[in-house]
């Protein structure tokens, strides 16, 4: 987390967006064999937790259960050029939106699995054009070889801690520019953010 509190927010509906939109993030943890990280697909339980799955082999599975562990969700970013700043005496940084979750681990039941299973796929399906894959086109033992595979888990999240950088110290005529600049170079996501979020 970025340490000035001017990057903050309290904005619950934002962060909830924010894994919503993502839908995928890192959880940490520190391991007897030191510091892992998993990447996975996150869903929000919209009162107070994250689920997500690991490999039934992964470095953290096996320590997760019971610990206090670290979910990072990463948000657009961009490089903010000096070009664009009315005094042009500085230095370039980085705008960005991200959110740290820590909370303590537990792991699903098998009946929870599945639905976490059901609901992460009928989430992303319905993001697609076309009509969407469902689950029961997998034959049961593609299902069962897939259950057996990995281990879901679910974080009751104790502390939110957002970043929401995005030029707020410099003038509204600067990140008019800021953001047409991050439109145009690449960066369109983060430059819609800068517009909603003034």
């Amino acid at each position: 987390m970025h340490p000035n509190p001017l990057f903050r927010t309290e904005d619950r509906a934002l962060m909830e967006a924010l894994i919503a939109e993502v839908g995928f993030g890192m959880v940490f943890l520190t391991t007897p064999d030191g510091p892992r990280v998993a990447h996975t697909p996150l869903l929000s339980s919209r009162d107070g937790a994250v689920q997500f799955h690991l490999a039934r082999g992964n470095a953290l599975t096996r320590h997760l259960e019971g610990a206090t562990a670290l979910v990072t969700v990463n948000g657009p970013d961009g490089y903010i050029s000096p070009r664009w700043y009315d005094d042009r005496d500085t230095v370039p940084t980085w705008d960005y939106v991200a959110l740290e979750l820590e909370g303590r681990v537990r792991r699903m039941s098998e009946e929870g699995l599945e639905a976490f299973l059901h609901a992460l796929i009928d989430t992303h399906e319905g993001r697609l054009s076309g009509a969407p894959w469902r689950a029961e086109e997998a034959s049961a033992a593609m299902w069962t070889k897939l259950l057996r595979g990995i281990v879901g888990f679910e974080m009751e999240i104790a502390a939110w801690r957002p970043t929401v950088k995005l030029s707020h110290k410099k003038s509204p005529a600067e990140r008019a520019r800021i953001a047409e600049g991050l439109r145009t170079g690449g960066a369109p996501a983060l430059a819609a953010l800068m517009s909603e979020l003034a």
